[in-house]
Order: structure tokens, then sequence, then C-alpha cells
């Protein structure tokens, strides 16, 4: 099996290759990056009861199984498949460090200052207006004068990183990159004259390498700022029982912290004493406060709402699950696969053409002017203004319209999409939680009077719950009834007196432990939960008086936008989310979704979707927390909605939209077609009339001045035709 037909081979597909009764041998391409999950892995499949013997080589990327003849060898190979799938993230990186070995080097822009490139970037605009301002239409005869004088020489400055870089890769690799086509490009442009093209060709690269420096740097800046996860400072319980005050960065494994109401969790670990309500929804994604008691396990990052809790440290700083997730954003933004530009490969590949051109046509005609037009009459200048206008122009539509596009290869990758995965909470929907039902369980009571008596118990609580009740009373203009001091249960509810009449209002559980019986609104409380609502339980005296049902509604448009996503032919729209599975059932059955996953943790995200790369799918992640931000990452492109995205998601992501309406998704996929449409016609245009006027140049019909002439509208038609993308109406 050759090279280009392994890669077209999905990563975690297994095939069998060899099969006798109770003896089979698999192909699969991830084996061959997971040399250091071997044991891992046989550990895992010979767990499997129905399997005796595994020998794993990921040399050959084969895996040798022994298992019981009983069983159908479909079933073994399934089993394999899911087992090895548990290990997609190592595969799948191991997979894209080989392919930039298989293809070329590239310099890490990351790592290149963004004030240097800035300078150069400053220095290469002065030349190329002093270059235009002196123009000289005659150029200098000598080789030697063409490459010594001011325009020639600032080039060379300028392009020194360039040519190194394009040297290098020739070197060690034996093959060119995208800094040898540049490098050709200008000493191309050199030669025959045209120092102004090769001022032009190195500007435009060095304000593409500044963008993206400056957009790796506020990546690296946004990394390190939330690496300092939870507070500054801890309270550390002494073995005396006496509380320290302690820098975060000198907690370590084994010791324990106190952490009290309004505080932000800095160690992930076990709670060892108290409880607490605990808003998660950081790492998780619910959005509905948990509680958390002795026993439970908690994470850095997560607030206590209400509550005192003493934790057991597991993990502390780089080791906690948001400093995973955070690292994981880290290595994905560094090793994501770089498209390369296709101006770059076709205008440099052509290159080397004008000169083997020129000296036939020298050859041939023993004309130097003829010989001279198939230098003048070049592709690279068309086709790279005409695709760079074209790109910067949909770039600068999407931001007018509030989306801003971190790059051009991502508008490559958005324009062949065909699964998208939408985040629930703060994506799918607004990430706020509402009042959708007032039941009065009480025949005496009405919904004004039910609302009363809530809002008296829940009048000083800080709970997300609270809020949108009092929202709620607060809208209908509720006369709160006097009541006594609001007592807090935690991760019960509260109560309160009015008048005789104790009042509580929780969960299920809060109710239960004071007697009081739900059995009467049994039938209420299922159609309830059928519709994906949490209840909030309302008791006066010992018994249930009322419910109350709470849902975290769904962005407007939202089910426009998944239709529009269809009529773009978008093949799969899943859901994803760490909420709890009830309620992502209910929001995949309204918005349509052709599956869902819930309950899932950052990293189960991420690991989704590049189960979905591997089997050769263009995926988009859409999300908008830090808890979406490995997925971001790892997609293909990632978007963050919202206004209300965290600044984490929006640097994980390729494609940031600042505003809350949705149908901005299919518009942004829609300008992306566009724009590759119209990078298409220009490549056509240039080509085609280029290579029109290099037959007519050879043969002696077209003048040199007329092959400069025609080489020079070419590029300005070509970049007019770019230039349309500006009026594209993304609103639309």
């Amino acid at each position: 099996m050759n090279l280009r037909q392994n890669y077209k081979r999905p990563l975690l597909q297994c095939n069998p290759i060899h099969q006798l009764h109770g003896r089979m041998r698999i192909y699969c391409r991830a084996l061959k990056f997971l040399s250091d999950h071997k044991k891992d892995i046989e550990e895992l499949l010979l767990s499997v009861h129905f399997i005796s013997s595994v020998k794993i080589s990921p040399i050959t990327s084969n895996v040798l199984i022994y298992y019981s003849d009983e069983f159908d060898s479909k079933i073994v190979l399934r089993k394999v498949e899911d087992i090895i799938s548990q290990f997609s993230i190592p595969a799948f990186k191991g997979e894209r460090k080989e392919k930039s070995r298989l293809t070329v080097n590239e310099r890490r822009l990351q790592e290149e200052p963004v004030e240097e490139l800035f300078r150069n970037v400053l220095v290469g605009s002065a030349a190329l207006a002093w270059a235009l301002f002196k123009r000289n239409t005659t150029p200098a005869r000598s080789m030697f004068g063409r490459l010594t004088n001011f325009t020639a020489l600032t080039s060379l400055s300028l392009a020194r990183p360039v040519f190194k870089s394009g040297y290098e890769s020739l070197r060690y690799n034996k093959r060119p990159n995208a800094d040898t086509l540049s490098a050709v490009s200008i000493l191309a442009s050199l030669l025959s004259g045209n120092g102004i093209s090769s001022l032009t060709i190195i500007l435009l690269s060095d304000i593409a390498e500044l963008l993206t420096a400056y957009s790796m740097n506020r990546t690296r800046k946004a990394i390190r700022a939330m690496l300092a996860t939870g507070e500054k400072f801890v309270w550390k319980l002494e073995q005396d029982g006496s509380l320290i005050k302690t820098p975060q960065e000198e907690i370590h494994k084994g010791d324990t912290i106190v952490v009290h109401s309004g505080e932000i969790i800095s160690v992930d670990g076990k709670v060892i004493n108290g409880s607490a309500t605990v808003d998660d929804s950081s790492i998780t994604g619910e959005y509905m406060p948990k509680e958390k008691s002795k026993g439970d396990y908690v994470f850095a990052g997560s607030t206590i709402k209400t509550g005192t809790v003493s934790i057991m440290a597991e993990q502390t700083q780089e080791d906690t699950a948001a400093s995973k997730i955070i690292h994981m954003v880290e290595e994905a933004s560094h090793n994501k696969a770089q498209v390369q530009n296709v101006a770059d490969k076709f205008s440099g590949s052509l290159i080397p053409l004008n000169f083997i051109l020129g000296g036939i046509v020298y050859a041939v005609t023993k004309s130097p002017m003829r010989a001279l037009n198939m230098l003048v009459i070049d592709y690279s200048c068309s086709i790279r203004l005409s695709t760079a206008t074209a790109l910067t122009a949909a770039i600068s539509t999407g931001a007018r319209n509030k989306v801003l596009i971190k790059g051009s290869n991502y508008l490559e990758t958005l324009a062949e999409v065909d699964t998208v995965i939408f985040d629930k909470t703060g994506t799918l929907t607004e990430g706020n939680p509402e009042v959708k039902s007032i039941i009065p369980v009480d025949e005496k009571l009405n919904i004004p009077d039910l609302l009363g008596i809530v809002a008296a118990a829940e009048e000083t609580s800080t709970h997300p719950v609270a809020h949108a009740i009092m929202q709620r009373v607060k809208l209908n203009g509720i006369k709160i009834p006097k009541h006594n001091e609001i007592e807090v249960v935690i991760g019960r509810g509260v109560k309160t007196k009015i008048g005789r009449s104790i009042v509580r209002v929780g969960n299920a559980k809060f109710m239960k432990e004071n007697g009081i019986l739900l059995e009467p609104a049994k039938d209420i409380i299922s159609r309830l939960m059928l519709r994906g609502e949490n209840i909030v339980y309302v008791s006066k005296s010992n018994k249930l008086c009322g419910l109350i049902g709470l849902n975290d509604p769904l962005r407007e448009n939202m089910k426009k936008t998944i239709n529009r996503l269809r009529n773009l032919e978008v093949d799969d729209i899943i859901l994803l989310t760490g909420d709890v599975e009830q309620q992502a059932e209910v929001v995949a059955s309204k918005m349509t979704f052709d599956r869902y996953k819930s309950e899932l943790m950052p990293e189960d995200k991420a690991r989704f979707a590049l189960n979905l790369q591997s089997k050769g799918s263009k995926v988009v992640m859409i999300g908008d927390g830090i808890n979406d931000a490995p997925a971001l990452a790892y997609a293909d492109v990632g978007i963050a909605l919202g206004s209300k995205r965290t600044d984490i998601a929006m640097e994980a992501a390729d494609i940031a939209i600042q505003s809350d309406n949705p149908l901005t998704i299919p518009s942004a996929i829609q300008l992306s077609r566009r724009t590759m449409q119209t990078v298409q016609q220009n490549f056509i245009a240039s080509i085609g009339i280029n290579s029109l006027g290099l037959v007519l140049g050879a043969t002696g019909l077209l003048p040199v001045f007329w092959g400069a002439f025609l080489h020079n509208m070419t590029t300005v038609a070509v970049v007019s035709n770019s230039l349309r993308l500006f009026f594209f109406k993304m609103e639309r």
C-alpha cells in the first residue's frame, strides 16, 4: 500500500486482513501513532471476556486477536475499533505531526517577534512607495545592476528570512516549502528588472505573517492569563485546624483547602467536609449549579455559590482539568494543519516555467525581446494579488458584520464543511434559566399568590434559579409578603416563615426529607420533566402547594439557522453538551439534530470532533465557553458564538461571531463559498490571459510593452473581480 492510499483510509477504521476461526489480524492506521499507549490498549482488549490473547505491532499498524469462536467476528472488530477510538486524540496528534514531516517544514510564525514583523511591514511600505515615486521604466541592463540598486537591495534584505527558510527546506527536506516559492518569485522579479513586483510580494507576505504572529501572540497571552485558574491566595487547612492564607502555587497534592461562598475553587479534588452549591458550568457546560458534599469531586475553575467545603487536592496548578483544557488549546493552535495558499502553489510552481520558456524562445528565435516577454508576463503577480484581495475583502466583509475570521485558510475550509457540532449551554441556549411554568397545586392559591410565597423565600438568594424567579416577580409587579429570616439549606433549598406557616422552596429531596408528599402532583411533575424543565417545589405548612418549571431558553432564530445549514447541504448536525441526558434529548428533539451526546467533559467533545475528522468529515465546532475550547481548537474550523462567549473560547476559535444572532453562521459559510468561487474565477482568468500573452509574445505578435500592459491589466481585472466581495450582503 503506498502512502497516498494509506492516508485515504480513515484513521480509526479497523479492517480484517487475515482471519481464521477464533483468530483475526486487524489493520488500524491509528496504531502506528500509539506505540506509547500499546500496553494500555492491550489491557483494555484483554479485559473483554471473549478475547483471550492480544498482540499489537505499531510498526505494521496491526493487532492480532485470539477470541472465543462463539462470537461473530463483526462483534470482535467493532469492539476493537471502540477501544482504539478511546485514544483518538494522541493518534490524531501523531498523524498531524507525520503529515507535517511528509510535506514541508515551514517557519513557525508564532515564534516570530511581532515587533520585528511590524518593522518589516513599515520598511517594506516605505520602500514600495519610494520605488513607485522614482519608477524607472527602463530596467538596468546588467544583471549586477538589477541586483544592486536600492529596490533590489531592500528586497533582498527584507526577504532574508524567506531565503534562509527556503534554502534550508531544500537542503534538509529535499523539497521546496512556501518560502522557497516566495524566494524564487522575488528573485525572478529582480532578475527581470521588476523590483516593484518583488517589494509587493514581500510586503503582502510580511502583512500576512504579522497578522498570524499577532493572533498567536494574543492566544498565548489569553492562555497565560487562564493558567491562573482560581484565586491567587487560598485558605490552607493545617493539621491543628487553623486556616492559613497561602499562595495558590504553594498548594500541593494532598493538601486540604477550604473554599467559601463566592470563591473560585483552585484545585481538582474530593470534598472531605462540608457541603455547597457549586457552579461548574465553565468546565462541564451544565447551567444548573450542583450540590457537592463529602465524597464528591470538584474541579478548579468552579465557583462556590453558597456554602463552605474542605477539599483535599488531588490535582494542582497545571494538572487541573481547567489547565489541561488550556494546554490542549495551546497545542492545537500550534499544530493545527496549515492550508497552504493555493496562489503560492500555482504562482511559485509556474515561475520556473517563465525561465524555461525564456531560454527556449531565445534559443529558437535568437530574440532577446521575445525572451524578455517570457519573464515580463508572469503568473505570480496577478494570482497572488487577486487571491490576497479576494480573501482580504471577505475577511473585511465578515468584520463589518461582526464576524472575525482569523485567517484565509479558515475561509477555504469553511467552504467545504459537511458536519456542524453545536454546544448547548450558551450556544444553542441563552445560558440563563427562565421561568416557564407556574402551577399552583393547592386550589386555594392562584399564580400571583404562589409567586409571592416563593419570592418571600428567595428574596435574598444569589442562586441563578432564585434570580430567574425574582425577575418574574418583578415583571408581574407582585408584592412580597412579610416574612421571617430566610434560612438556606445547602443543596436543598430555602425556607422561611410567613405568619405561622413554614414555607419551603427547593428540590424534591428537600421536600421528601421534610415529609412533604409529592404524589398529588405526580402527573404534573412527569409532564414538566418530559418538557425538559427543571422543577422547583414549593410547600406551605408541610403540604405541597405549587411547582415552578424553569429551563434555559433557546436562542432566537436557532431553528432557522439549523434549516439554513441543511439547505447548504450540511450532512450531519450534532449536539454535544455537558448537560444531563434529559435536557439534551429535549433540545435535540426540538431542533431536529441528527444525533446528540450528553454529560460530556471538554476532552470528550474534542475526542468526538477528532473521531469525525479521522473518518474524513470536515468539522465545524460552535461553542462559547472554556469547556468548548479544546473542541473549538481541534475542529477544522472553530466558531465562538455570542457576545457572552469567554475570552479563551474566542482565542481558541478560528472564527469569532460577536453578535448573538446564530443566522450569521450559515451566512459565514455562504461568504466562504462565494470567496472560493471568486478565487477560482481569478485563477482561470490569470492563467488563461497570461498564457495567451506568453504565446503571442513568443511568436513576436505582442511587443514587450503590450506584454507588460496585458499582464498588468489582467491583474487589475482579477483584483476588481475580488473587490465585489466587499458588497456581499451577509444579512440576507
